[in-house]
């Protein structure tokens, strides 16, 4: 029979991947300390931030305890039969789901009758904001201001081939707007982050102007944003992306495959697919408006509601 108690007190399981997660943890624990514990035994809610890494929590435990698990997104192109056996070994063990989107809650939905609850990852505005001295941006990286900015701050390469593109963030389908947008502007693209070396590879060899700036802190990724003329998400599937949060705070023009948040944060003509993509419009204001509702303090309210009913119920 699983404890309940009058106050929720919860702990979230490591990853250690240096991924998205990792900093969303960091963070919760550094702004909830009330209502978290760094010692499993302590705590009366386990949540499965990174429910890939569930086993690596005693089942006596999950059992025990209320379990939360956070699922981000599903591939569905790899979401075979073995991926299909964990969900449900898995599910035994869980009280409730949280996803980020709308549209993940749709797919889980077709797999477990458990609640789901979707509330997107928050935005820390004291790490993501509009600078308005671009100039002096342009000067630090020695950027020539009449290049034409795009950007993209995630993985693209497929596990430890880097070599391979990682298809559901659709670095394909990235290379080919960025070369037919290059055919009209002096296109820069702007790289961020580890395992880009098929962009690397194919910006090369289509001879089209890009800086990498691989082990970038939060510090520099936000000057960055504010370089950009545009950002561009071409992911087939997606959780968030978490860019797209970012790219709303900091005013950064943005557009999206109707992946993830994009829906709920972008305007309708901002969101493309591979047949109207030039036709793709920023909407900053609309997307600064909608993602300012997700900002860190707001949204840990929401998540601690969400923590605090799954005990009372």
């Amino acid at each position: 029979m699983k404890n309940k108690l009058s106050s929720h007190n919860v702990y979230l399981n490591k990853v250690n991947e240096n991924w998205i997660v990792d900093r969303t943890r960091r963070e919760w624990y550094e702004n909830n300390d009330a209502t978290s514990t760094k010692y499993l035994f302590n705590a009366n809610i386990i949540w499965l931030i990174a429910s890939w890494n569930w086993t690596n929590v005693n089942t006596k435990h999950l059992s025990e305890k209320k379990t939360l698990c956070s699922i981000y997104h599903i591939d569905e192109e790899k979401f075979d039969n073995k991926e299909k056996s964990i969900f449900f070994e898995r599910d035994k063990y869980v009280d409730e789901y949280h996803v980020i989107s709308q549209k993940t809650k749709n797919q889980v939905s077709q797999l477990t009758d458990k609640k789901i609850t979707s509330i997107p990852f928050w935005v820390n505005k004291n790490i993501w904001f509009q600078i308005n001295d671009k100039q002096k941006l342009y000067e630090k990286f020695k950027f020539d201001k009449k290049d034409y900015f795009i950007g993209s701050f995630q993985r693209d390469s497929e596990g430890n081939n880097v070599s391979k593109p990682k298809l559901s963030k659709g670095p394909d389908r990235f290379i080919e707007i960025v070369k037919e947008l290059n055919r009209s502007q002096n296109v820069h693209v702007v790289l961020t982050g580890r395992k880009r070396d098929y962009l690397i590879n194919e910006l090369s060899k289509n001879k089209i102007k890009f800086s990498y700036f691989e082990m970038a802190n939060f510090e520099t990724i936000n000057q960055l944003y504010n370089c950009l003329d545009l950002y561009i998400v071409s992911s087939r599937y997606e959780g968030g992306p978490q860019s797209i949060l970012e790219c709303g705070v900091t005013k950064t023009p943005i557009i999206s495959t109707d992946v993830g948040v994009a829906s709920e944060i972008l305007a309708p003509e901002s969101i493309f697919n591979m047949e109207n993509f030039l036709q793709a419009t920023p909407n900053i204001e609309h997307a600064y408006t909608e993602s300012s509702k997700f900002e860190m303090k707001k949204v840990f309210m929401l998540y601690n509601k969400m923590l605090q009913n799954l005990y009372e119920n």
